[in-house]
């Protein structure tokens, strides 16, 4: 199989959302879920700004699938499971192969928030990554205030294992961060 056809054929899904690498058609619908979610999402998220346009979108996407393919990144788009709009983003990066580990990072588009989105995708996620990638440790690193991102790691299994000093760099200046570690064994069903 080649690599760009093992690519569009990874898909994840339960009974809710539908998981599929970024392809390069879906850069519009970032683009919308973006420029909703400013107010909520760009909170948390420094990229998720006003000024955000389609050549930022469409290089994100093209970044995605470069990383995939060398194995240095693995980001889904989130859709419902019976297709619909495009609700986030769910991957894996900062992927460290010699220590078998890497981070877990998502985000939900304000109109779809608080529906279990974002636990739903990065429970698949997370799994993809012990599964696949035979990662023996994941890691969600969020700002300390971001009770959200707190919660899903939680409902993951994941372990709050401390707050970080200065571990997040956003906004041009440094932030302390929840950590949490989650390991094959903690996954919730």
């Amino acid at each position: 199989m080649s690599e760009r056809s093992a690519l569009a054929a990874t898909r994840l899904c339960d009974s809710t959302v539908r998981l599929t690498p970024w392809a390069l058609a879906d850069a519009q619908d970032l683009l919308a879920a973006v420029r909703e979610s400013v107010a909520g999402v760009g909170h948390w998220l420094p990229w998720c700004t006003p000024d955000y346009g389609p050549t930022q979108a469409e290089q994100w996407v093209a970044t995605c699938r470069a990383q995939w393919r060398v194995g240095a990144a693995y980001a889904f788009a989130i859709r419902a499971v019976d297709g619909g709009a495009l609700l986030g983003s769910c991957g894996l990066n900062q992927l460290d192969h010699k220590h078998c580990l890497a981070n877990l990072g998502y985000w939900v588009r304000s109109a779809a928030q608080g529906r279990g989105t974002a636990t739903a995708a990065a429970q698949l996620v997370a799994a993809f990554g012990f599964r696949e990638l035979g990662l023996a440790r994941i890691e969600i690193v969020t700002l300390t205030d971001n009770l959200a991102s707190r919660r899903v790691a939680v409902k993951l299994g994941a372990r709050h294992e401390g707050v970080a000093r200065h571990r997040l760099w956003a906004w041009n200046r440094a932030h302390d961060a929840a950590v949490y570690g989650l390991l094959p064994g903690d996954l919730a069903d």
